[in-house]
């Protein structure tokens, strides 16, 4: 079905919105304060951020990425998180149609990119997005093709489980933990909205994106052999490209073997 140009840009709009949410859900949780009251504030004045400040991406190119009041600079990203929202559902949309599957698609973006935002800046995935995560992408199994209730709890243990020995693994060779039970529920996460083929392709992505990152900025000098990088980011980065790539990539890689 063809689909009026009107109709993306009103998804493109909720998805700023959405993004808009995400942004104060990636600033708050970690924190443990409310993601609803109070309003928003600038985080190094306190100002109170008017609704006009507050419109998902065009406030900040207004404001010239700076607060109205104190005029310190406004992180990249929230219209970084916006941007990449707004896309996420219009991708959905354009890929999937104007089907229940483009909204359960539209939740576990969602969910990846607000969980690479809270790794990106605190190291930390949370149990209490992981864990509803795995429950909801089971939830809304019927409304996603291609992958079956069953595929999506034997997705879930391979998923969690692959982590699991990819961490032993790391630890035996360097005795040192390399990433944490948080990446192993997200994992978890992941094959339970896409099935054991779609975690498996997100995490042979993510390793080989995030091995690729490391090498660069370790190449560079920004980065020691003892570093830390966010592994939740890499883990969204091939969790995304699962998702809207996943069975061209398995094809690739069944003509490849």
């Amino acid at each position: 079905m063809q689909l009026s140009p009107l109709i993306y840009i009103w998804t493109a709009a909720l998805g700023l919105i959405v993004g808009s949410y995400l942004n104060v859900l990636v600033y708050r949780l970690p924190r443990a304060k409310s993601t609803v009251l109070p309003r928003s504030q600038c985080p190094f004045c306190g100002g109170v951020i008017r609704a006009r400040d507050n419109i998902p991406l065009l406030s900040f190119l207004l404001l010239k990425g700076r607060c109205r009041r104190c005029t310190a600079p406004i992180s990249w990203r929230y219209p970084l998180i916006e941007s990449l929202t707004g896309l996420l559902f219009v991708l959905c949309l354009r890929i999937f149609g104007f089907t229940l599957e483009a909204l359960a698609s539209a939740l576990f973006g969602c969910l990846m990119i607000l969980l690479a935002g809270i790794d990106l800046e605190h190291f930390l995935l949370p149990d209490r997005i992981t864990l509803p995560g795995i429950v909801g992408g089971l939830v809304v199994q019927p409304w996603l093709s291609g992958v079956t209730f069953l595929e999506a709890v034997v997705g879930i243990l391979a998923g969690a489980g692959a982590l699991i020995l990819l961490i032993n693994f790391w630890y035996w060779l360097r005795s040192e933990e390399g990433m944490g039970l948080g990446d192993v529920n997200m994992m978890a996460l992941i094959g339970a909205f896409l099935g054991w083929q779609g975690a498996l392709t997100a995490l042979v992505l993510a390793a080989a994106s995030g091995a690729l990152i490391g090498i660069a900025l370790m190449l560079s000098g920004r980065l020691g052999m003892h570093s830390k990088l966010p592994f939740g980011v890499f883990l969204a980065l091939g969790g995304l490209a699962a998702l809207f790539l996943g069975s061209r990539l398995i094809d690739i890689y069944s003509r490849l073997l």
